[in-house]
């Protein structure tokens, strides 16, 4: 290989530290917040904890904290663990039977194994939830940071399209798109949907205190409100607030008309035109087969570039209620889990196909991707990705934290817990279906396009 090779993988390598940075720095914050539930609640229930560690291997640095808590960075930054008091080791759950035996009844209240029923449930439990708490707390100050659009509808400012006719201003407030009366952005989006395609269209609105019919283009137009990390169009360079004025040639009006185009692609490249800062950029990029949820709870299949749209103008935006940001907050989190149980489901029955699951190097780029779209974009995808860790260790699979919230089930019913050899087969069988999965996943993120 010579120099001029080495130069030509110098981009590519930095690309590779920047995703691994990326996912390493993601992964820790929602493994840091997972353990910290388990080791807070633990305390709080009087369940002492040994070490905590993020990341597994040689420490790098540690400290021991009053309480006696060994407080530790390991060179492995891939999961991390809490060690209660009378663990056998970092990562089994078994009592140590010789610490065990010596401890006084006092102390084997403090550990995991000797605590009540409801403090082991608890601390068990708290590691998803806190995983649940991060994703709302990210998703609710978001939307207090981004405000919501103002009533009634007023014009912040307007995109800056190629268009032959454009008389909104700043400052007006929508009151009427053709003859449909508009008084909330949710009714703009009716009225848009309701109408046939145009190249502009009668606005009514206020302006000055006077009410005035203007034309505008269409209030969907092929704008780029966000890209989707690790999509085709980030990896073709496309950028939110571009333009997209054709595909192929083929002239597109709207958002919807350029989701139609690139629907019936069938997967084959395509060109697209696009209007950047008054400059004309063509890109060439393959649509990617994905299948997304439905509001019933089904899928489906469509190829997409991956953009959201965005709209002719940005409202002018107010800051929300607590309250409100927290439903939406819980809204986001509440579809995230329905959409991830039903693609599951979904993908056991065949209805759609496997590749819809991403594994560690999927994630990673997913996570590269959204943190070179910026800081927002990128603790919006650690939000995302907590709610999904905490779904997972929600599942009833031994050695997962949702099966031992079933044998504390079992112990609950039944007044005892599950006998050793019961509980060796259970954890067997649970790490076998977990590094099936893994295994499974990872096969995906090889092979699947």
């Amino acid at each position: 290989m010579d120099a001029v090779d080495l130069i030509g993988l110098i981009p590519q390598f930095g690309n590779l530290l920047y995703t691994v940075a990326a996912f390493v720095v993601a992964l820790s914050v929602i493994v840091a917040v997972h353990e910290y539930g388990h080791y807070i609640v633990g305390r709080w229930c009087g369940i002492h904890a040994e070490v905590f560690s993020l990341g597994f291997g040689p420490v790098l640095a540690s400290r021991v904290d009053r309480r006696g808590t060994r407080w530790q960075i390991a060179a492995l930054p891939f999961g991390g663990y809490v060690k209660f008091l009378g663990d056998a080791s970092a990562v089994s759950d078994k009592a140590d039977a010789e610490t065990f035996g010596k401890l006084s009844d006092a102390d084997r209240r403090r550990t995991m194994h000797g605590a009540p029923l409801w403090a082991r449930a608890a601390t068990v439990a708290a590691g998803p939830v806190f995983n649940f708490i991060l994703s709302l707390i990210v998703f609710g100050a978001v939307i207090l940071w981004r405000g919501v659009a103002a009533e009634p509808l007023t014009i912040a400012s307007v995109a800056d399209l190629p268009a032959e006719v454009q008389e909104l201003r700043a400052g007006d407030t929508v009151v009427g798109l053709a003859d449909r009366p508009v008084g909330t952005l949710e009714e703009l989006y009716a009225a848009a949907e309701a109408l046939p395609p145009a190249a502009s269209l009668d606005w009514t609105v206020v302006r000055d205190g006077q009410e005035l019919v203007v034309h505008a283009p269409w209030p969907t137009p092929p704008l780029v409100g966000g890209v989707n990390p690790d999509s085709a169009a980030a990896d073709a360079g496309v950028q939110e607030g571009d333009a997209i004025l054709a595909v192929d040639g083929q002239p597109v009006g709207s958002f919807n008309m350029l989701r139609d185009v690139v629907g019936q692609s069938d997967g084959q490249p395509l060109t697209l035109t696009v209007w950047r800062s008054g400059q004309t950029l063509d890109l060439q990029m393959t649509p990617r087969r994905v299948d997304l949820p439905l509001e019933d709870g089904g899928f489906e299949t469509r190829w997409l570039i991956g953009v959201t749209g965005g709209l002719l103008f940005e409202p002018v935006s107010v800051t929300p209620g607590l309250g409100t940001a927290v439903t939406m907050a819980g809204e986001q989190i509440a579809m995230i889990v329905r959409s991830s149980i039903s693609g599951l489901y979904h993908m056991a029955v065949g209805a759609i196909s496997t590749c819809n699951m991403s594994g560690p190097i999927g994630i990673a780029e997913t996570s590269g991707s959204a943190a070179a779209q910026g800081w927002m974009a990128f603790i919006w995808f650690i939000a995302v990705l907590s709610t999904a860790v905490g779904l997972l260790n929600l599942f009833p699979i031994p050695i997962l934290d949702g099966g031992h919230l079933v044998f504390h089930a079992w112990e609950a019913v039944t007044g005892k817990p599950p006998s050793d050899r019961a509980l060796n087969v259970l954890m067997t069988v649970g790490l076998a279906l977990i590094g099936t999965l893994m295994v499974f996943a990872l096969g995906n993120d090889i092979l699947c396009p």
